[in-house]
């Protein structure tokens, strides 16, 4: 198993420098620092007082043997190891409710033995998800904050242990990285922040071959999803549904109309985050009645 740390990025390209090279299969172990690259982990810190420049780091990038442009990355997430403490903020104009927020505050969290000590009265179970995650973009930069069909900063709170994730590739070697860990985080992060946290993770890197997809995907033991983001969050919708229907004709043998009454039956649109430059959304249909992305 291979450990990656103190290599940061802070944007997703394929002109990063990869820092390993990984075989088709292989276990990796990423050490994340929290989206504020650890800015505000001591007493005193302040908003003002942050590097904007390194805001959402993701570690890596990896390259991953034997995969191509046109394959499919499958990403298994195998476990997440917590830091002990995590910071949330507020800040005017950010957020759903940022212009109600009349000053900026921070608020450091203790994380240990499973809970979040939010206060004295409030604690209650960690639920470790991975913000940011992807690999290099077809073209250009697109920095960490910014979700998009690379993957980046989905914030999906889905995203966590025993889920596999699967990317479109857009370069040899994929160009793989990952970051942005919360201790908790609700649908949507309303506030900008979960409970941002340093933590460890434990990936398992596959290439897929003969079949290719234009977003990333998700599966877990409950449910099968397609994530989009978009600047508009009508056309996100649009697009995770879209691309559903075409996943449940395949694998069910539905036509056009019956995929979408399907959907409209027993599927379940999900919101990820609506605080990003693009909003993210999932389109999840149960594993009980469609075992798997891929026929």
């Amino acid at each position: 198993m291979k450990i990656i740390e103190n290599k940061k990025v802070f944007a997703f390209d394929a002109k990063n420098e990869c820092v390993a090279e990984v075989v088709d299969g292989e276990t990796v172990l990423f050490r994340t620092h929290d989206c504020f690259d650890n800015q505000l982990s001591e007493e005193g810190t302040c908003i003002g007082a942050l590097n904007w420049d390194r805001i959402n780091p993701a570690t890596g990038p990896v390259y991953v043997e034997n995969a191509k442009a046109g394959d499919v990355l499958k990403v298994e997430i195998l476990e997440i190891t917590l830091d002990k403490q995590g910071v949330m903020c507020a800040l005017p104009e950010n957020g759903v409710l940022g212009s109600l927020v009349k000053e900026e505050s921070v608020k450091r969290i203790k994380v240990e033995e499973g809970k979040v000590h939010f206060n004295d009265k409030l604690v209650f179970d960690v639920t470790p998800m991975i913000g940011v995650i992807g690999v290099a973009p077809e073209n250009g930069s697109i920095n960490c904050g910014t979700p998009g069909c690379h993957g980046g900063n989905m914030d999906n709170k889905r995203i966590k242990e025993g889920a596999s994730l699967y990317f479109p590739v857009f370069h040899d070697g994929a160009l793989f990285s990952l970051g942005d860990v919360h201790a908790a985080m609700g649908d949507g992060e309303i506030m900008v922040s979960g409970v941002e946290i340093s933590a460890d993770v434990k990936v398992r890197l596959s290439v897929i071959k003969g079949i290719s997809i234009e977003t990333p995907m998700l599966e877990n033991e409950e449910i099968c999803g397609v994530i989009y983001s978009h600047e508009e969050i009508e056309k996100a919708i649009f697009h995770a549904v879209r691309i559903m229907n075409e996943r449940v004709q395949e694998n069910l043998g539905l036509s056009f109309n019956e995929a979408g009454m399907f959907l409209s039956a027993v599927g379940d649109l999900r919101f990820c985050q609506v605080v990003d430059p693009e909003r993210t959304v999932m389109m999840c249909v149960p594993k009980k009645v469609m075992k798997s992305l891929f026929a």
